[in-house]
């Protein structure tokens, strides 16, 4: 049974936050990730990811490919 457009765009979104907020607890900030600053860091990694499944449509690799614009965004920020 394939997944739906829907439920696999939800599954990005969920992703890209979860990715995100990991991303930000990598980073020695003793107040720790601001909630706005991981959101935003999340609607970027959602819009790349999206627009790669668009051609895709292979919910695994894109959520590895998400993996891979987060750890770009931590070595740039670090």
């Amino acid at each position: 049974m394939p997944i739906s457009k829907k439920t696999s765009l939800l599954i990005l979104g969920a992703t890209s936050i979860v990715f995100s907020r990991i991303l930000f607890m990598f980073f020695n900030d003793p107040e720790g990730p601001n909630l706005v600053v991981v959101l935003a860091m999340a609607a970027i990694v959602f819009l790349l990811s999206w627009a790669i499944f668009a051609g895709l449509k292979k919910l695994p690799v894109v959520i590895l490919i998400q993996i891979l614009i987060v750890s770009g965004f931590y070595f740039c920020m670090s």
